[in-house]
């Protein structure tokens, strides 16, 4: 079963190449999330896990996820990982996950995709992305060969920089970075209320036919990025950037 969690579509986009090599279920955590559910799941084919990267390591909503599902089944469990430049040490806390949930980690593949936070960053043209979204989608398809084979995932081993950025960066992206008060919407908003919907922690509220953000952002980016109207900004830094949604 291929478990994906997504803001933006990268990993739904990983997610539904393996779905397809695997033959295999595919089930979206965000939808589960926003329902304030999680999962009672159910398989004998090896678990896969495909999800972004936030702050070099696992998203914190995404692994409370997991923690808080039931799995029965395969004892197998393999992860994929999206992300714009790496995933750090992202793999011991994956590793100390399984552990705790009773799986055997089957390794974990790192695939770098098109840059979608666009809070910090900024999203590549679309010829640039389309060329990341090839790469991707080969390395996607070589890791399920390795799962339909029953081999193990390697990743290259990360040094100190890696511990670096999973450990005391990790804690300062949530500590002073992820939040929801820089966010707001431009005189562009046509009060079509699909931020609200698409928020999948339910943190944004229609107000007078505007967006209200409430103090629990996890900073997926599903509002900005997929706004129809484009008037949704995050301070200054978004202003005039490219949006990123990969349907």
């Amino acid at each position: 079963m291929i478990i994906y969690f997504t803001g933006t579509g990268n990993s739904r986009f990983l997610a539904r190449k393996l779905a397809a090599a695997l033959e295999d279920e595919l089930v979206s955590a965000p939808e589960l999330i926003k329902q304030n559910k999680t999962g009672d799941f159910k398989s004998e084919k090896p678990w896969v896990f495909v999800s972004p990267t936030y702050g070099w390591q696992l998203p914190r909503t995404f692994r409370r996820f997991i923690e808080e599902s039931r799995f029965s089944g395969s004892a197998k469990a393999y992860f994929v990982m999206d992300c714009g430049s790496g995933t750090g040490k992202a793999q011991k806390g994956i590793k100390e996950l399984c552990a705790a949930k009773g799986f055997e980690f089957g390794g974990m593949a790192e695939i770098k995709m098109p840059e979608n936070y666009i809070a910090v960053f900024s999203a590549p043209d679309e010829k640039t992305a389309e060329k990341l979204l090839r790469i991707g989608e080969k390395k996607v398809l070589k890791a399920a060969e390795l799962i339909k084979e029953g081999k193990d995932i390697q990743t290259k081993k990360a040094g100190p920089l890696g511990s670096f950025l999973s450990g005391p960066v990790n804690w300062g992206f949530y500590k002073f970075t992820i939040g929801d008060r820089k966010f707001y919407a431009t005189d562009k908003c046509v009060s079509c209320g699909q931020c609200a919907e698409n928020c999948m922690v339910n943190n944004i509220r229609m107000e007078n036919g505007r967006p209200v953000w409430q103090g629990s952002c996890i900073h997926c980016m599903a509002c900005i990025c997929r706004c129809p109207a484009e008037a949704i900004e995050y301070g200054k830094h978004s202003l005039g950037l490219r949006r990123y949604y990969l349907e």
